[in-house]
């Protein structure tokens, strides 16, 4: 059975930190649980890495939990830090860049698709924010 249909169990992270992990060339999602309903990422960025703005199927509620970045929240772009909290319903644009080394927690619900990630993953191959 893959994880994506499986019922995500109870999880408690008493220390974010140990599961915190960077990439050096692309942000690191790393995935705390996800079942067919909802999807939770600990989304590790690097100084210049990002999330591009896309606009998928599905909402997201961004927390940063460290670090200094830009969100981008429909029409709305704004300088973030620890704290921020942003929550961006489907269909509307969203994107995440870091500007220090960032980390932040990432609820998706339904989780995305792949088809959701079309213009991420083309995004990512341009080093395109926007």
């Amino acid at each position: 059975m893959s994880i994506a249909t499986e019922t995500l169990l109870p999880i408690i992270v008493t220390n974010y930190r140990d599961r915190a992990a960077f990439l050096p060339n692309r942000f690191s999602p790393v995935i705390l649980g996800q079942s067919d309903r909802t999807k939770v990422v600990l989304a590790c960025f690097e100084p210049g890495q990002f999330i591009p703005v896309h606009t998928p199927g599905a909402d997201v509620t961004l927390i940063v939990l460290e670090g200094e970045g830009v969100i981008v929240a429909g029409d709305e772009e704004q300088a973030v830090g620890p704290g921020a909290i942003a929550v961006v319903p489907a269909g509307s644009a969203r994107g995440i860049k870091a500007t220090t080394q960032l980390i932040a927690a990432h609820v998706v619900t339904p989780p995305p698709t792949e088809e959701d990630h079309v213009e991420v993953h083309a995004k990512l191959k341009a080093r395109t924010f926007r």
